[in-house]
Parts: C-alpha cells; sequence; structure tokens
C-alpha cells in the first residue's frame, strides 16, 4: 500500500514538473489577406510543432506540440478567411493537439518567430487556398508580356500608367509605434489610400494597391503583385522611427548598388524566373554572362529611372517642411528589387516624434502626403511619359495673348486638370513657357 502511494506521488510529482516546464499557448490572432489566411499563436516559449497534418470531410489541419498546453483564449478566437474555428486539447499525457478547422482544403506553412520589440515567441501557420483536383497551391505565374512593336501598334488604344501603391507592414506586423499607440501600418495604409484616390482620379493613370486591408504580405509577394499587374512604378511608404524623438522630416530611398548586385544573383539562380527577366526578354538561350549583362542593363536602366523619380518625389515632399535627407537614399529594401519596375520607398516622416506622429494621425496632413507624392509622380511621367500610355505628353508653349482657359478649350482639356497638371497655383502665363497637356480620358 505504501508502495502504491509512494508511486502515485512520484507519478504526480512529475506530471506537476511536466506542467510547469510547458510551453503555454497564451493567445492566437488570425489575419485574413486576399491570398492566404495567417494564424499566429503567442506562446511563452520556442515551439516545434511534432506533426502537422491535415484532415478531410471535413476539413482541418492539426498541430500536435510537445510539452505544451494551451490557455482557453486559443479556443474564443473569431473564425477569419479559411478558419472557421480553433480548438485545443491534450492529445496525451505529454502532446497538445491545436485543431484548425476549416473552410476548404489548404496548402499549410508553419515556422516559428523569435521575440521582437512588440511580441514574444510566436507560432506562425500560413493557410494557402489549394486546388483540390491536384492537391497543389493555386499559383499566379508572374509573366511580363513582351511588348512587339509595328506599325499596326500606332493605331492600338493606348493604356493608363499602372501605380502600384505599397504600404509598409500589416496583419501581425504593426511597424513603428508612436508614443500615443500609433501604429505605422495603421497611418500608412491611410496615406497609401489617399494617394490611390488622387491617382484613380488622374487623366491617364490607375492604381493598384498592394495591401488593401490589415493584412500582412511578404515583401517579394508584394513586388510579384505588382509585377502581376505590369506596374510602371511601385511606391512603397512607411513612417520612421529613431530613439532620439527629435529626429523629423521625410526621407526617400532607392535601391542601393550592393543590393542591386546581391539580387542579380539571386534571379539568375532562380530558374522559374529566368525567362521573365531584362524587360520581358527571355534568358533562356542565353549564356551565364550575357544573361547576367542584359540583366545588369536593365537593372541599371530600372536605378537610374528610380533615382529619377525619387527626385521629383522628394522634390514634392520638401513643399510640406523640411525633409529628413536633402537627398535620394540607397539602401538595400527587398521592395525595391524588382530588376524591371522603377521602385521607391517613402519614409513619410517620424512616427517617433510626436509632433510628426500627431501630423501622420491627421487626416488633413495624409491628403497633403499624398498629393506631394502624386506631384512626383506626374513631374517624372510628364517628362518621362511611357510609349502606349496616355501620358504620352502633349506640349504647349505659351504665346503673346494666350490664356489658360482657352489652352484648355483648344486641347479639350478642363480648366482644373490643365491648372492641376502642371502645379499651377494661379492662372498667370508667361510667354515662352511650356505647359504640358494632360490626356484625355479614353482616349
Amino acid at each position: 500500500m505504501n508502495r502504491l502511494i509512494t508511486g502515485g506521488c512520484l507519478w504526480l510529482a512529475v506530471q506537476g514538473f511536466a506542467l510547469a516546464g510547458a510551453v503555454n499557448f497564451e493567445n492566437v490572432r488570425l489575419w485574413a489577406a486576399p491570398d492566404h489566411t495567417r494564424v499566429v499563436f503567442d506562446t511563452s516559449g520556442a515551439v516545434t510543432p511534432k506533426k502537422v497534418f491535415l484532415l478531410q470531410n471535413p476539413d482541418r489541419l492539426v498541430i500536435d506540440v510537445p510539452a505544451a498546453q494551451a490557455s482557453s483564449a486559443i479556443e474564443a478566437a473569431s473564425a477569419a478567411g479559411l478558419v472557421t474555428g480553433v480548438r485545443a486539447a491534450k492529445n496525451n499525457v505529454s502532446t497538445l493537439r491545436i485543431v484548425l478547422e476549416l473552410k476548404q482544403s489548404v496548402k499549410p506553412r508553419t515556422f516559428s518567430l523569435k521575440p521582437n520589440d512588440q511580441y514574444g515567441h510566436r507560432l506562425v501557420v500560413d493557410l494557402y487556398e489549394a486546388d483540390t483536383s491536384s492537391g497543389v497551391v493555386k499559383k499566379t505565374v508572374v509573366k511580363k508580356p513582351v511588348v512587339k512593336k509595328s506599325v499596326a501598334d500606332k493605331t492600338a488604344a493606348l493604356r493608363d500608367l499602372v501605380i502600384a501603391i505599397d504600404a509598409g507592414h500589416g496583419g501581425d506586423d504593426p511597424g513603428a509605434r508612436g508614443s500615443r499607440g500609433t501604429k505605422e501600418k495603421t497611418v500608412v495604409l491611410a496615406i497609401a489610400r489617399e494617394l490611390a484616390e488622387l491617382v484613380r482620379k488622374e487623366p491617364g493613370m490607375r492604381p493598384v494597391l498592394i495591401r488593401e486591408g490589415d493584412y500582412y504580405i511578404g515583401l517579394r509577394q508584394r513586388i510579384n503583385k505588382a509585377r502581376k499587374h505590369n506596374a510602371d512604378l511601385f511606391i512603397s511608404i512607411h513612417a520612421d522611427a529613431f530613439r532620439d524623438k527629435r529626429a523629423h522630416g521625410s526621407s526617400v530611398f532607392v535601391l542601393s548598388r550592393r543590393g542591386a548586385s546581391s539580387e542579380m544573383g539571386r534571379w539568375l539562380a532562380n530558374q522559374e524566373n529566368a525567362a521573365d527577366l531584362a524587360g520581358g526578354v527571355s534568358l533562356d538561350d542565353k549564356d551565364d554572362l550575357l544573361a547576367e549583362v542584359l540583366l545588369d542593363l536593365s537593372q541599371s536602366a530600372t536605378i537610374e529611372a528610380s533615382h529619377e523619380v525619387a527626385a521629383n518625389m522628394l522634390g514634392g515632399l520638401k513643399r510640406l517642411g523640411k525633409t529628413h535627407k536633402s537627398t535620394v537614399q540607397r539602401a538595400g529594401f527587398v521592395v525595391l528589387k524588382s530588376p524591371d519596375i522603377p521602385s521607391i520607398l517613402v519614409e513619410t516622416a517620424f512616427i517617433s516624434n510626436p509632433q510628426e506622429e500627431n501630423k501622420l494621425r491627421d487626416k488633413r496632413h495624409q491628403k497633403k502626403l499624398a498629393q506631394a507624392m502624386l506631384t512626383g509622380i506626374r513631374d517624372y511621367f510628364g517628362n518621362n511619359p511611357p510609349p502606349g500610355t496616355h501620358m504620352v505628353a502633349r506640349k504647349y508653349k505659351v504665346k503673346p495673348g494666350d490664356t489658360l482657359s482657352e489652352i484648355a478649350a483648344v486641347h479639350r482639356v478642363s480648366l482644373a486638370s490643365l491648372r492641376g497638371y502642371n502645379s499651377l497655383k494661379s492662372d498667370r502665363l508667361r510667354v515662352g513657357d511650356t505647359l504640358r497637356i494632360p490626356p484625355i480620358r479614353g482616349s
């Protein structure tokens, strides 16, 4: 009898020790993006799942985690995206089983994240819609079409300029935070939406929002989405932060040459991308040296165009106040690494500066930032209109006796669009000035 009691006490002691040393699943957050659903578990320590597998009828994803336990908050999670519910229970004495109830078949991807300034340990599960007929993820191959120019192209319908607008961070990645709790992901999305609305109203332009809501998109997925839409320009919008709260002002970045060199190697090594580089020139039948030269030419032209766009953008931002840097900066940001789309990153302000945080929260200032960016876009494409677009510039040199309203009438554009297209603050003209005539919608 004593032996039995001793054994029982030993068993309880072992269980108590195991419970005390178990990793706790403290909370769960779900984010629904257009192409996937992200599930993030906050854990008290590092987690390595023992098994991750799918079940059907109904569709479920099962995650077995050794030496773990779950709080009641796990099962209180609301449905989102592809996930209809979350359950957690002990599968056996030493293993916690988490079940994600699903709307349909998925392709899962799981990984762990170490603590950062915002969160502790996390287990992340990304769920992508699966092609049930083949069991693989539906995937859109990004192809930039080869444009074959001919005489017939002159009569072809003109297209709008495509401006890809990327609001940084999102979902479980809030970005920087201000002293009032302002999240970078929130204010940059608001600015991105303001810019998209301005671009939408601009004759000859069409916006594409890379992130339309509060969810995270991978950095290279952002590039791919811009390329899928054949974007003419990629603008990534952010808000800076620094330990010194006095730091202030906007900055504009383009890709550094070192970042370009590392990216070239990555693209050349990727056979899936090899046929889709250098502005649509297939590299399949080229030797390594020629492929590298072609990509280098494409990249160099893209970086040069990016720098010119960035300089115009910086000029527009300077009108709002002192910028953090007076010249265009260079860095190796991943979102700037597209080899065939001019790409810039705008740090709109320092969210760590209390005065600038207040401005970033102000709708009026958000609109001013968007307007400054639009001015930079206009200035660049007014001088560098891509062939085949409505933006192919029409120009008019002012003559004695001309008035702005008469010029607008002759060219069949509104006075407001002519004034705005040339960033004019008044209708006064000087003889010899050159006006850019905005494209006519539908032409």
